[in-house]
């Protein structure tokens, strides 16, 4: 994280201001990495908070030192007060669009923590604010900034190294939200259906969706089919704590493992191709292997600063860069296709076809 603070200061520098950054609800547990990073470098400049739970930010303005002046309960007063330049989104996924619209209305540009939506509807909400109101939007995944992905993409892709995808696999999760010690605000709405879409299938399935939707060149499966099962219901009465997608492509194959039951944390992302593979055991290790030869075990080199975390690529997009791969709403909005196709086949059992739009 300290890498995009180096960023910051060399693309504000020359302007002689640092970015103006604001956050848009505090109920997802990943602002606790992104309030320190944000604080500890001068170029990076926090002006504004909006967070409607007065305990809750009265609880982070203690933990981190932040003036009370700059929070706010209402979105659309803090953006005209603060102006900032771009917002980070911290809300419940069922909130992203509401947030996206009050945001586009004043021409601010949107970082969201994954996934985008929970359903189409929100979808076709953020894709039509982003339009109207000239902002870029992007989603943030801890995967994106992973090196061993980028070497995947460099010899899956761009080296053709094993021939055409026939397969990926990607088992995404862990031991479960409540079990790691998720804060009581992150976890009321992470394991509420209507706030997070699902449980295990939307927290973590969207990890797999959105990887396979990125190395497939934004290809839309042709059907999807998923099976989620409650193996803690005593836990998790409401939601599902393990799920397995079946993404159907005209020649490869997707299987998304998204689970809050893994004994370990675990972001792996395996591509099988005609003459061989590539797999990525979290963000820096990387095996592969083609026909005929040893497996390999390779450690990718860094990624450049604005590649490696989200503020410096955030601060990259308000310079004028799109959002792409990973992050960008296109991927994304497939995503959401894709997370509800399966929701829907484990509710109904009939195999539903893409698209949705």
């Amino acid at each position: 994280m300290h890498r995009l603070l180096a960023l910051l200061l060399l693309a504000f520098v020359a302007h002689g201001q640092p970015l103006r950054v604001a956050i848009a609800g505090m109920v997802h547990g990943h602002v606790e990495g992104f309030l320190p990073a944000l604080k500890s470098h001068p170029d990076a400049h926090l002006v504004g908070v909006y967070e409607p739970d007065t305990a809750l930010a009265k609880s982070y303005a203690e933990r981190y030192g932040l003036p009370a002046g700059i929070f706010y309960t209402d979105l659309a007063t803090m953006l005209e007060k603060t102006r900032p330049e771009a917002v980070a989104a911290f809300t419940s996924t069922l909130d992203h669009p509401q947030v996206v619209e009050i945001c586009a209305a004043h021409h601010v540009h949107v970082m969201m923590e994954k996934p985008l939506a929970v359903d189409m509807d929100g979808a076709r909400r953020i894709q039509a604010a982003a339009e109207s109101g000239h902002i870029r939007v992007m989603v943030n995944y801890e995967t994106t900034w992973y090196p061993s992905h980028a070497a995947m993409w460099d010899l899956v892709k761009t080296q053709h190294a094993y021939g055409d995808i026939r397969k990926m696999v990607a088992m995404d999760g862990h031991p479960g939200p409540k079990e790691i010690g998720v804060g009581p605000a992150f976890l009321g709405w992470l394991t509420d259906p209507v706030q997070n879409g699902a449980g295990a299938l939307f927290d973590f399935g969207c990890y797999g969706a959105n990887l396979m939707t990125w190395i497939m060149d934004n290809q839309r499966p042709i059907a999807v089919t998923a099976v989620t099962r409650q193996f803690k219901p005593q836990i998790y009465p409401r939601v599902d704590d393990e799920a397995t997608v079946l993404l159907e492509y005209p020649r490869a194959q997707g299987i998304i493992q998204a689970s809050w039951n893994w004994p370990i944390g675990r972001k792996d992302f395996e591509v099988y191709g005609e003459r061989g593979y590539a797999i990525a055991t979290g963000g820096q290790t990387l095996r592969t292997r083609v026909q005929g030869s040893p497996e390999e075990i390779r450690t990718p080199p860094p990624l450049p600063a604005s590649e490696s975390d989200p503020i410096g690529y955030l601060a990259a997009v308000v310079q004028g860069r799109e959002p792409a791969g990973r992050s960008s709403l296109e991927n994304n909005v497939i995503v959401t296709e894709i997370l509800a196709a399966a929701r829907e086949f484990a509710k109904t059992g009939k195999r539903v076809r893409l698209p949705l739009q």
